[in-house]
């Protein structure tokens, strides 16, 4: 929940005072950035949707009606700013991901090295993995494991049951593990 300052900022913002549309964006700019990074997969494709949706913001913010929380209805204009780039450049990440499992790159950042249940699975592969599941799973995981949203903060961003959010991260899991060790075992 916002304090005070913020829904002042936020509603200044709302009004078209550039100088609160200004700092609204540099106090939310690391969420945005981090949250297009774990979407993306790519630091480059993570500069482009920050900067999408940095855009998109001096727009959308007008629409911003307080139904939900601020920094709620952030990430959900995040989310849909990462998932068109996506689509739009589907092909370029082929050729990414084909790349660094070809390089072995190590030491990208993130929280999800968990997730694979596998303690050699590097961040990196990890990531490229979770970024090549369904949608749904992928949303669910990212934002409760490597933007540590609670499954509740998760459903009201992707605007589903609490239970849907909880079912997607263990099906998206599953579908990790599965991966990984079918990959162990020479299958993958």
């Amino acid at each position: 929940m916002e304090n005070t300052g913020d829904i002042r900022l936020i509603e200044r913002a709302r009004q078209g005072d550039g100088a609160a549309f200004e700092r609204l964006v540099e106090d939310n700019y690391m969420l945005i950035y981090r949250a297009a990074y774990r979407f993306t997969g790519a630091r480059e494709d993570a500069e482009d949707v920050a900067q999408d949706v940095c855009i998109k913001l001096a727009r959308a913010v007008r629409g911003f009606r307080g139904g939900s929380s601020f920094r709620t209805w952030l990430y959900r204009v995040v989310i849909n700013a990462a998932r068109d780039y996506i689509r739009k450049h589907a092909t370029k990440r082929r050729h990414e991901e084909e790349f660094v499992r070809e390089q072995h790159v190590t030491g990208a950042p993130g929280r999800a090295e968990g997730l694979s249940g596998n303690p050699g699975v590097t961040p990196e592969a990890l990531l490229m993995e979770i970024n090549r599941l369904p949608e749904k799973y992928r949303d669910a995981l990212l934002l409760v494991h490597s933007e540590g949203l609670s499954h509740k903060e998760a459903a009201e961003v992707l605007r589903c049951a609490e239970s849907t959010v909880s079912w997607r991260v263990h099906e998206g899991k599953k579908k990790l593990k599965e991966h990984f060790i079918r990959k162990r075992n020479g299958h993958g």
